[in-house]
């Protein structure tokens, strides 16, 4: 028999002998028993089959474009089975067990479980954990263990069909591609398309699960036995470690110098009876033990968990603090929780590593004070607050990492997360780095063992803010008991499961729901005047989720919905929606315009509190079509296949070709031939390959641009203090808005993320229409910042025309104007045309007693009428991968290196070590770059220097 003893730092805990799914012998079969394969858990059935050669990589060519015979759209149609013959495990000798618990960590999405011909649940929610007391196997010697996934598209439509459904408020609205009905699914949104993404609806048993294995035997006599029988007692099925500040609460925020109150919840299940048990909990490094702290009686029950609670408080000054990378030390801690069951048997201990923070999103008005002393315009904030302080939140949204979550692994989401670091970030939207995890996604894991990877534990190791999100996106959610009742558990398990991590600074409803409601409310009234949207809308995410994640969280703060007009009232909880003064001073925004004559047009950016969505679509690289596309004439940018892969804007159903993609690729097309030389060479796959980076160069270009305004607002009456670009990792080989593509390469806007989140920055404001320059600097640092800037004009080959010194002094989360002329005829060198100059912007300044710098380009005029110069770059390169580049014709704007194939990194600059890529090649300036390999994601593990390959603009219009 095959045990595993599951460790302690899981999230779900064992002690005991713990059986392993993934060591049975699996099928798959789909209904009718015409296809029957080998199959693996966890996994999905896509992967099954491509593992049997019954379907291609489902990744390849247009296998996720839904044509014709070349489909995989027969695969979700279908209903499958996975089956197992639960021998090896009937063979080990249950009868030494008490009591057997199943548990699966995660099944996607509906579905029948069957144990030895047993009907044990019918299950419809890929978001939860379930677990099922299946002790009756002791009485067994032979039998299976049955799933059978229900087409997830077939329940939409069936579902809809129950006469308490409100179907007809949902057909018309927001189908990316599967028309399933996915508001009724609780299964992953983007699973039925989107518009940087396929559908490919996937099932199976996709996250871990296993058996465990429970004794009663509570009299050990020795203690060399004691420990053993112990180990097989207790089953944690969950555990929330929630850590805030005396009398903190959503609507209460925290007093920074109250005591810390530690509150441990465990929900278990016990095969004995203990009647005296007792919980201690300890800090190891700062030697802290609590006393015991006695729980209620244990029953012999294994149906329903028993849930015991602690508190345990710590003065204030004892802990270092958990603060972002960028703003402090992520201080963690490790914390031992002992069990002690009874005198005869061993204490059980569970260890996890943890973190002190308080956390506040600021949502009430501004105090008249503020507003006079500051100069800001009256009306909400609408920003985080870290251990008692404002700070901007730079950072990115995520999205799944890959089509089927079975197969993500936790080097990817490492290097995606490092990757986020290294570029400045402090928070992501999942969110100072910030990370949002987009409501439209999976719930991200916080354990290996459960999850498959761990994504919150990299963000508290490496100083991440994650803004999380329950999973409703972009649609009209309806209110029906068999959601609710579904949702309840859902909400609850994932708060509990991410409440230790320092990390999550919000839960929020849901993504984009509240500005479609009221969009929808306004556009498409129901007769007789009813607001049935909003009210739908209010009692889930006003009430109904609200209620449920202040009950499991004192630590972090919920609302309503990623984008939102604010609050009316904390306590209680009132949604401001359309009342009160209108504007933007209120809640945050979104900017998606993608009208490229106005990406640098300032008068059409948001004057916002906070921005947590904006961005621009680009391709990936020539590399990555290269791991997908299958024959020479694909590689043109509106081949079929490419075009394929183009859902911006989504078919809206399961058309092919998509009738839409041309708004994307023409999006594209325009930014470039605006802004940017248009690819044209007699080399078509250089065509081509120019075409692909030059979306990406306009990308970073307009997407940094917006950086640069918010940040501007830091220190304008909106006292703008977040701005989180729309997106960070890409799902597939696709056209999308990602930073980083699917194999965790660098796009341009990756390396422009890196300049533009810069703890202190440069840029230049240019307004066209009055021809009026700003220069200014900003800084996200809370002490007041000096140094001094270089503003440097050159013509187009490389001589220096003029150049002028400006120091600066920036106060706290603020910036300073350094520069301003209008008209061209002062702003140019004497005597010289817009097309023929532009000016290198760059600082230093003392940052946390390091030398910083930041560099920013400005041309006058659009680089499509520039009068470039044949740049004439040479390379030097060496085995370490240290290349060394220079122009000796003129200047080589956006000079870019790509890596080979098969390799995954990042170029740093050789003196520095912060990224370097997509820069300005000045003529007698040498750049000096080495590039890191990523050695756990790259197939080529020694590149040839001379498989590198360096571009410019130039190479737009001139062959290599």
């Amino acid at each position: 028999m095959n045990y595993l003893i599951l460790l302690c730092s899981l999230a779900s805990s064992a002690w005991g002998a713990v059986f392993d799914l993934s060591r049975l012998d699996w099928t798959l079969a789909n209904q009718n028993g015409s296809v029957v394969v080998p199959a693996r858990v966890p996994s999905q059935v896509h992967l099954d089959l491509a593992r049997a050669e019954v379907i291609t990589e489902p990744l390849l060519g247009i296998n996720g474009t839904f044509f014709l015979d070349f489909t995989e759209r027969w695969v979700f149609y279908d209903n499958w089975t996975y089956t197992a013959d639960l021998g090896p495990l009937l063979d080990g000798g249950l009868n030494s067990s008490d009591r057997i618990i199943l548990v699966f960590n995660g099944l996607d999405t509906v579905a029948n479980i069957t144990l030895a011909d047993r009907p044990i649940a019918w299950v419809n929610n890929e978001f939860r954990q379930y677990v099922f007391d299946v002790s009756f196997l002791n009485e067994m010697t032979s039998g299976n263990l049955t799933i059978e996934f229900e087409s997830a598209y077939w329940y939409g439509q069936n579902v809809t069909s129950r006469p308490d459904t409100q179907q007809e408020l949902l057909d018309s609205f927001f189908e990316f591609e599967v028309p399933a009905h996915r508001q009724y699914i609780r299964k992953t949104s983007s699973d039925f398309g989107w518009d940087w993404g396929p559908a490919f609806v996937p099932s199976g048993i996709f996250k871990p699960a296993y058996f465990v294995l429970l004794s009663n035997s509570t009299d050990v006599a020795s203690s060399s036995t004691a420990r053993d029988a112990a180990s097989e007692l207790v089953f944690v099925e969950e555990t929330s470690v929630d850590i805030y500040k005396v009398d903190q609460n959503f609507s209460v925020p925290a007093n920074e110098t109250a005591d810390w109150v530690v509150n441990v919840t465990l929900a278990l299940r016990t095969a004995g009876t203990f009647s005296s048990p007792s919980i201690s909990l300890s800090l190891g490094e700062l030697n802290l033990t609590s006393p015991q702290l006695p729980i209620d009686t244990l029953s012999a029950t294994t149906d329903m968990p028993t849930w015991v609670t602690v508190l345990w408080q710590i003065p204030d000054s004892i802990p270092e603090r958990w603060y972002p990378h960028n703003l402090g030390t992520p201080k963690l801690y490790n914390l031992t929780i002992t069990l002690n069951l009874s005198n005869t048997s061993e204490p059980l201990e569970i260890n996890l590593r943890t973190g002190f923070r308080t956390v506040k999103l600021a949502q009430l008005p501004y105090s008249q004070e503020e507003i006079d002393a500051r100069g800001i315009t009256p009306g909400d904030q609408w920003h985080f607050e870290i251990n008692g302080k404002a700070f901007y939140s730079l950072g990115t949204n995520i999205i799944p990492f890959d089509p089927f979550y079975a197969r993500i692994n936790q080097d990817k989401v490492r290097w995606v997360l490092e990757s986020a670091v290294q570029s400045g970030q402090n928070m992501v939207r999942a969110l100072h780095l910030h990370l949002r995890v987009w409501g439209g996604g999976i719930y991200q894991p916080n354990s290996i063992e459960t999850g498959g990877y761990d994504l919150y534990s990299v963000c508290d190791e490496l100083g991440i803010l994650v803004w999380s999100e329950f999973s409703f996106s972009d649609a009209l959610y309806p209110l029906n008991d068999f959601l609710l009742e579904s949702i309840e558990p859902e909400i609850r398990q994932n708060v509990r499961r991410v409440n230790r991590h320092p990390s999550n600074v919000q839960w929020a409803g849901g993504n984009e729901i509240e500005g479609i409601v009221l969009l929808v409310n306004s556009s498409f009234p129901v007769p007789g005047g009813s607001q049935i949207y909003v009210v739908c809308y209010v009692a889930l995410f006003q009430k109904f989720l609200y209620n449920i994640a202040i009950s499991e969280t004192h630590s972090v703060p919920y609302t309503g919905c990623s984008t939102t007009h604010g609050v009316l009232s904390l306590d209680p909880y009132i949604l401001r929606l359309d009342n009160g003064t209108e504007g933007e001073i209120y809640g945050n925004s979104e900017r998606y315009n993608y009208s490229v004559e106005f990406a640098f047009d300032y008068s059409t950016f948001p004057v916002s509190r906070f921005v947590n969505e904006f961005g621009f679509i680009s391709m990936p690289s020539f590399y990555s079509w290269e791991e997908v596309l299958q024959s020479p004439e694909d590689f043109l940018f509106n081949s079929t296949v490419v075009m394929s892969r183009d859902h911006h804007d989504p078919p809206g159903n399961l058309s092919f070709p998509n009738p839409n993609a041309v708004h994307g690729q023409a999006q594209m097309t325009e930014g470039v031939e605006m802004w940017l030389p248009a690819p044209s060479t007699t080399e078509s796959n250089q065509t081509f390959a120019q075409w692909c980076w030059s979306t990406q160069i306009f990308q970073s270009m307009t997407t940094t641009s917006q950086i640069a305004w918010f940040r501007r607002g830091a220190g304008q009456g909106e006292n703008n203090l977040g701005a989180l670009v729309w997106q960070l990792n890409d799902i597939w080989q696709g056209i999308s808005w990602s930073a980083i593509e699917y194999s965790g390469r660098w796009k341009v806007m990756q390396y422009g993320l890196t300049t533009a989140f810069a703890p202190v920055t440069i840029y230049p404001f240019w307004t066209a229409s009055n021809e009026t320059l700003e220069v200014i600097v900003s800084s996200d640092r809370w002490d007041s910042v000096s140094g001094s800037a270089q503003l440097t004009w050159y013509d187009w080959s490389g001589n220096m025309l003029n150049t002028s010194m400006h120091d600066f002094t920036v106060p706290t989360l603020n910036n300073s104007l350094i520069y301003s002329a209008s008209g061209l005829h002062s702003i140019l060198p004497a005597g010289q045309n817009a097309s023929e100059v532009w000016m290198l912007l760059n600082l230093t300044a003392q940052v946390d007693n390091k030398t910083v710098t930041n560099e920013q380009y400005f041309a006058p005029v659009s680089l499509a009428d520039a009068a470039l110069v044949d740049p004439q770059i040479q390379i030097n390169a060496t085995q370490d991968l240290t290349f060394t580049l220079s122009a000796s014709g003129g200047v080589a704007p956006w000079t870019w290196l790509d890596h080979p194939s098969g390799t995954v990194g990042m170029f740093v600059d050789g003196s520095t070590g912060v990224p370097s890529n997509g820069f300005y090649l000045v003529p007698g300036t040498d750049r000096i770059v080495k590039f890191i390999l990523n050695e756990k994601l790259s197939t080529n593990l020694n590149p040839d220097p001379a498989d590198f390959v360096v571009r410019s603009l130039w190479n737009n219009t001139h062959s290599s």
